[in-house]
C-alpha cells in the first residue's frame, strides 16, 4: 500500500498536523510507503515530519487562503506529483487540503478519504460564509470515497447540513499516542499552590479572553496557569492579562513540539474556545490523568464528562468557567478523584492504538472496494470497523 497525505499548512503545527505526521509516521514503521504533500513553504510541520522520518513535498501554490486562479494551479501542481506517486490512495486533512486534494486525486484516478478536523459550516462561521462553505462541501462530498469524522458531534453536523452521504460517513476518535509513567500527573497532590495548565494556539475560535475574565474572578486562590501555544494573538492575549492583573500568574511556556512534560507539572487541565471537533490537547490532559475545565462545544462531551472526570461550561460563560476552576483548586479530593478517571477514559477509548488500527481498517475497506469494482454509490458498505468507529 502506498498512501499519500495532503495537508494545507506548514507554518503552524496543529491538531490535523500532528494527526498527520503520527498516522504517516506509524503506517511507515507498517511497513506502507506515504508522503506526506504540504502547502506553502517549509517549516515546523515538515521539520516534524522530516524529525520522525517522514517523506515530504512542498505543493507551492497551495495556500489557506481562498484564491481561485491559484488554487486551479494548487489541483494541476498536486494532481502532477500524485501521478508521480502512485500512491493507492489519497488521505485529505483541513477544508482547504481536503478540497484541493480530492480534486487533484480525481484527475489523477486514486480514491480520496477526507478529514475535515472540524466543518467550517453552519454556526462555526458568519451566515454567509457557513452557507458558501456548506455548499461547497455539498459539492465536493462525491469525491470523498469517506469521509473521517474526528467525533461524534461532527458526523451529526454534517449530517444537519446535508454533507455527504450516510454511506460515506465515518466515526474515528482522534487518538494520542501514551507517554512514560513519569510524565503522569498527580492531579490529587496537596499543594500551596495548584497548577493550571492550557494547551491552546493563540488564534481564533480560541476563547482566550474567557480563559483571562475567569482567572481574574479566582484572583484571590492559590493558582499559577502555564499556557503552552503561541500565535498571532500573543500581544493581545499579554495586553489583557496585564489590564486584568493576572500576567504575574500565568507562564506563557509558548509553542512545544510536546505538552506532556508541562501537563505532568500540573493539576487542572482548562480549555476555553467557542468552536472545536475533537481537540487533542484535551485527549493529551487525559493523557496526563488530570481533571478538565473546557467549553462545552463540537465533541469535547465525548471525552469529558461533566462532574465526571471534569467540568464543562457554556462558551464565553467566565463565571460559570472561574466557578470551576474554584471547585477543583479548592477540593484537592475532588481533583484526584477525576484526574484518576479521565487516565482511565484515555486507556479505555483515546489510545493512538485504536485510532491507528481503525484507520488501516478503512483503508483497506476502501481499497477492497476499490478492487472489487463496487461503485461508489455506496451501496455496499466497508467491512465493519474496529470498535471505536461506527459507520452511519
Amino acid at each position: 500500500m502506498r498512501v499519500a497525505f495532503v495537508i494545507t499548512r506548514a507554518d503552524a503545527v496543529g491538531g490535523a498536523s500532528v494527526h498527520v505526521r503520527d498516522l504517516a509516521a506509524a503506517a511507515l514503521a507498517r511497513g506502507i510507503e506515504v508522503r506526506v504533500f504540504v502547502g506553502g513553504k517549509p517549516g515546523p510541520v515538515t521539520e516534524q515530519l522530516s524529525k520522525h522520518g517522514v517523506e515530504w513535498r512542498m505543493v507551492p501554490s497551495l495556500r489557506r487562503s481562498i484564491h481561485p486562479l491559484r488554487d486551479l494551479l494548487a489541483v494541476a501542481q498536486l494532481s502532477r506529483m500524485l501521478k508521480e506517486f502512485e500512491p493507492s490512495l489519497v488521505s485529505c486533512h483541513t477544508a482547504k487540503g481536503g478540497l484541493v486534494g480530492r480534486l487533484a486525486a480525481k484527475l489523477a484516478g486514486v480514491p480520496a478519504i477526507y478529514t475535515p478536523h472540524g466543518w467550517s459550516i453552519g454556526d462555526r462561521l458568519s451566515t454567509v460564509a457557513g452557507r458558501v462553505f456548506a455548499l461547497v462541501e455539498r459539492g465536493m462530498a462525491p469525491a470523498s470515497a469517506r469521509i473521517v469524522n474526528v467525533c461524534e458531534a461532527e458526523r451529526v453536523l454534517a449530517a444537519n447540513a446535508n454533507v455527504g452521504r450516510d454511506a460515506q460517513m465515518v466515526v474515528i476518535h482522534n487518538g494520542v499516542t501514551d507517554v512514560d509513567s513519569r510524565l503522569r500527573a498527580d492531579a490529587g497532590a496537596d499543594a500551596e499552590v495548584v497548577e493550571l495548565v492550557t494547551v491552546a494556539r493563540m488564534e481564533s475560535p480560541k476563547d482566550h479572553a474567557t480563559l483571562l475574565f475567569a482567572l481574574a474572578r479566582i484572583a484571590s486562590l492559590p493558582w499559577r496557569l502555564t499556557w503552552v501555544g503561541d500565535g498571532p494573538l500573543k500581544d493581545e492575549v499579554l495586553r489583557m492579562a496585564t489590564e486584568l492583573g493576572v500576567e504575574e500568574r500565568i507562564v506563557f511556556a509558548g509553542a512545544a513540539e510536546s505538552s506532556a512534560t508541562a501537563l505532568a507539572k500540573s493539576h487542572v487541565f482548562v480549555l476555553s474556545s467557542r468552536s472545536e471537533g475533537f481537540p487533542r490537547s484535551i485527549l493529551e490532559a487525559l493523557r496526563a490523568g488530570l481533571p478538565v475545565v473546557a467549553s462545552n462545544v463540537g465533541g469535547i462531551r465525548e471525552s469529558v464528562s461533566h462532574r465526571g472526570n471534569g467540568f464543562v461550561f457554556e462558551s464565553g460563560n467566565a463565571s460559570e468557567c472561574a466557578h470551576q476552576l474554584r471547585e477543583l483548586i479548592e477540593n484537592e479530593q475532588l481533583r484526584g478523584a477525576m484526574g484518576a478517571r479521565s487516565r482511565k477514559r484515555y486507556e479505555n477509548e483515546f489510545t493512538f492504538e485504536r485510532m491507528m488500527e481503525a484507520t488501516l481498517r478503512l483503508w483497506n475497506g476502501v481499497l477492497a472496494q476499490e478492487r472489487s469494482g463496487v461503485a461508489e454509490s455506496g451501496a455496499q458498505q466497508d467491512e465493519p470497523l474496529l470498535e471505536g468507529t461506527s459507520t452511519r
